[in-house]
């Protein structure tokens, strides 16, 4: 259950790190989306093995996890983008 939480709640951590980091990126929202959903799972994995705990509901703790992972793969994947 918790892998569909931060499933969720990387819908709505890609829209923020999307807010947080506007710009043109190379693949539009959708793509923003998708990393948020990447993001809010690594942003969750890094956290539990950091010892910030496991996911248990919605609260600030995990949204900042979340939107923290999802600014660090929008960053990494314009970074990507750019080179080409």
């Amino acid at each position: 259950m918790a892998i569909v939480a931060w499933i969720v709640l990387g819908l709505v951590a890609g829209l923020l790190a999307k807010l947080i980091m506007p710009g043109n990126d190379p693949g539009g929202l959708v793509i923003t989306i998708v990393l948020g959903i990447a993001g809010a799972l690594v942003g969750g994995f890094l956290g539990t093995q950091l010892g910030f705990g496991g996911i248990s509901g919605f609260d600030l703790r995990s949204l900042a996890l979340a939107v923290g992972g999802s600014i660090l793969l929008l960053a990494g994947y314009r970074v990507m983008r750019g080179r080409r």
